[in-house]
């Protein structure tokens, strides 16, 4: 995080109404599956790193690019960058991935990918968020875990 930002003045879109929820999803003792709203509920609020603003809010991520496979254990997600050339597409794909490794039990695959054409490195980016390797070395810096762990925090109002 730079004195310069990538996108000094986004655009800012209204943010989704929360999901009503049920007395069925409220009951600990009925077991329901993982859907792609429950998915999106859990990375819509992660913090961008450069504004005061979410994901959801810069558009970033959408209901309509999270796919959730309960009974293949599959979870993919697709986020588009504000601007082609954003140097924090990766801290932000880190982010989701560790928004969602940390929130869903360890079961499932999470696949996190930038959405097709909306990045000039967007090939760079999906392998280095694919990489296992990459992902842990990334979170043993403390510093890199710090930023993180920033976009991961609740806002306090």
């Amino acid at each position: 995080m730079t004195g310069t930002l990538d996108n000094a003045n986004p655009t800012v879109y209204e943010a989704t109404k929360e999901r009503h929820v049920t007395p069925d999803e409220e009951d600990d003792d009925i077991v329901d599956k993982f859907d792609d709203r429950e998915v999106f509920d859990m990375i819509r609020n992660i913090n961008d790193p450069e504004h005061p603003l979410t994901l959801e809010e810069l558009n970033v991520v959408e209901n309509s690019k999270v796919k959730v496979d309960d009974e293949n254990n599959l979870v993919q997600i697709e986020f588009t960058p504000t601007i082609p050339h954003c140097s924090m597409a990766t801290l932000i794909g880190l982010s989701i991935r560790v928004k969602l490794l940390r929130a869903l039990p360890s079961r499932f695959k999470v696949d996190v990918t930038i959405t097709p054409g909306s990045h000039a490195s967007e090939e760079a980016v999906n392998k280095q968020l694919a990489d296992k390797e990459r992902v842990t070395a990334a979170l043993e810096n403390s510093h890199l875990l710090e930023v993180v762990n920033q976009c991961l925090a609740t806002k306090k109002i």
